[in-house]
């Protein structure tokens, strides 16, 4: 019995000895040890963004250059510019396209992409709803002036267009104006020189104007994906930043400016 009772704490002893000696095992039955951030000092990437998007996406690129110490040069332009600039200029790392459609014009410079976040177009009007607009058909009425995105050039143009078609009031909409970028169509209705809009969700922060209570767009949400440019020659800082892309740090950005996370 003492036998048994000394090997038994003889055991436990070295059992103990090996688990301080070994920080491994250790971590194994605590938190695990956190991975040391790339040094990407050297590094430099860079990154075509829709205008829309602007606001989160520098605050994700900033983030990940304190991280790695890599320069983040992004460009932030409407869809057809950046399209257009990809073609023309054969360089780049990534592009943040307003849907997965923008993708396709330059397919043949895109390696892979994976989608981000979802981006969710809403009807919006100024506030107050003077013109008691209850949904898309309503803009057919021509009382009330309707903005939209250049559909040449923005996905929400697109969008907007795609909509009217659907609802049959593609000729009767009052259209003021078009603009090149999402965010100034919010702008144009908070300072009443249009009724409605048709912008995306995260772009309502505008003062003077409300979303409609309506689900009509529910149809038309896309997807935000990040599409890996052939023209990428730094495999290291493209790969880190793809992995960065799917942390919380990145997702908790795109989710506090009111994107929802891609399924």
């Amino acid at each position: 019995m003492r036998k048994n009772l000394t090997r038994s704490l003889a055991t436990a002893v070295m059992f103990s000895l090996a688990m301080c000696a070994n920080p491994i095992a250790v971590a194994a039955k605590g938190e695990e040890k956190k991975e040391e951030a790339v040094d990407l000092s050297d590094s430099t990437l860079l990154i075509y963004c829709g205008a829309g998007m602007q606001k989160p996406f520098q605050e994700i690129a900033d983030a990940f250059q304190d991280e790695t110490g890599c320069e983040m040069n992004v460009t932030f332009a409407n869809a057809a510019q950046i399209q257009t600039q990809i073609k023309e200029s054969e360089e780049g790392d990534f592009f943040i396209a307003g849907s997965a459609e923008e993708l396709k014009p330059v397919e043949k410079c895109i390696a892979n992409s994976v989608d981000l976040v979802k981006h969710i177009p809403v009807l919006v009007v100024s506030e107050g709803n003077k013109k008691k607009i209850t949904g898309i058909k309503d803009l057919g009425n021509t009382e009330v002036v309707t903005v939209i995105g250049d559909p040449e050039a923005t996905p929400i143009g697109k969008i907007a267009m795609k909509a009217f078609k659907d609802f049959g009031i593609a000729d009767k909409v009052n259209l003021g104006a078009t603009t090149t970028t999402a965010p100034q169509l919010a702008t144009v209705v908070g300072v009443g020189e249009a009724d409605a809009a048709i912008i995306w969700k995260e772009n309502c922060n505008a003062e003077g104007i409300e979303i409609c209570d309506t689900k009509d767009m529910d149809k038309y949400v896309k997807t935000i994906p990040a599409g890996r440019l052939t023209f990428s020659k730094d495999e290291k800082a493209a790969e880190a930043f793809s992995d960065f892309l799917e942390t919380e740090v990145a997702q908790d950005i795109w989710t506090t400016y009111g994107y929802e996370l891609a399924e």
